[in-house]
């Protein structure tokens, strides 16, 4: 009966074993002939927005490099929060990407009490994508053309005027610039930044700092006026601009850094054949001339590279949430 018995568990042994090599030979043959079909690339933000922007020209680009085609789907609100929170879910085969910035990533664990995802663990990241840089933007009705103009009319009228956000990287510019600054204005939120920029142009609202894809068509059409950068220096991309530090707003560096996760479990090769057509792309001269007339810098480098950087920025936002004095919701 022993004998039997050992024989039995010795059997099923080998079963177990033979089962979990055909499925790691399955996994490698599928992840081997990747893509095999169209790939969604998640943006967390409206169309018309600067994430989606770029998401579209990468995702073209995508489409030729890797023979498949790259649709883009939106899945806005919550703070990036909806669509991270989806791709975390979702299987870990590369037919579902995510195309993100700081809003998901580094900010929306600090900015909200219950995220239902673990920016780190959840997710697989594959390569930075580049920067955007905000600007400073105001209806051009109110009376001052620069910060410092801008800076001594709020403090002689606290609490009058306003600053629209359309996500966490305008949620954090609008309360560390009141913070840096020692004025009081007062914060209105909107799901994205296009409903933003569409009531900042009405007049409904005074400010806001919003990406260059979305601010630059209205300013080089009068309907906002550029007073500075996010930045502790002048941007390459926008030189004629003031920096916040020139404006007078001391230890004010913001930028909005842009890339590219998958769920957790992607499998390596998948992770390495994206990361090369994602390089590939930013280092197209072409290619990097049409992200350049949207305001966005583009880079990118490895997956480790990227996934040191994502651990980093987490800890950044984290203090430049608590600096500015924002207490999550």
């Amino acid at each position: 009966m022993k004998n039997f018995t050992r024989l039995i568990k010795s059997g099923l042994n080998c079963f177990l074993i033979a089962f979990a090599g055909a499925c790691s030979v399955t996994a490698q043959a599928q992840s081997s002939s990747y893509p095999s079909k169209p790939i969604s690339l998640i943006v967390p933000f409206p169309a018309g927005s600067g994430t989606d922007a770029v998401g579209r020209i990468f995702a073209t680009e995508l489409s030729k490099i890797l023979g498949q085609q790259v649709v883009i789907e939106n899945k806005p609100g919550g703070n990036a929060t909806i669509a991270a929170a989806y791709v975390a879910r979702a299987q870990p085969d590369g037919y579902t990407l995510f195309v993100t910035t700081n809003t998901s990533h580094s900010a929306a664990p600090w900015l909200m009490k219950n995220v239902s995802y673990d920016p780190v663990k959840d997710f697989t990241p594959i390569a930075r994508g580049g920067n955007l840089p905000f600007i400073l933007v105001i209806n051009p009705k109110l009376p001052f053309n620069s910060v410092q103009e801008l800076v001594a009319y709020a403090k002689k009228n606290p609490g009058k005027l306003n600053y629209a956000s359309g996500n966490s990287t305008g949620i954090v510019g609008g309360a560390t610039f009141a913070s840096r600054a020692g004025i009081d204005i007062v914060h209105v939120p909107y799901k994205g930044t296009p409903q933003a920029m569409t009531d900042l142009v009405g007049g409904q609202v005074d400010m806001m700092f919003t990406d260059v894809a979305s601010g630059m068509p209205f300013v080089k059409s009068g309907q906002v006026r550029a007073i500075a950068v996010s930045t502790a220096k002048r941007s390459e991309l926008l030189p004629e601009l003031p920096s916040m530090a020139e404006a007078g707003v001391k230890d004010f560096d913001l930028i909005s850094w842009n890339g590219y996760f998958g769920p957790a479990g992607l499998p390596p090769d998948v992770v390495s054949k994206v990361n090369a057509a994602i390089n590939q792309i930013v280092n197209d001269p072409e290619t990097k001339k049409k992200l350049s007339v949207l305001g966005f810098d583009a880079f990118s480098g490895t997956p480790q590279q990227f996934a040191g950087f994502v651990q980093e920025q987490l800890q950044l936002w984290k203090r430049l949430i608590q600096d500015a004095g924002i207490k999550p919701e």
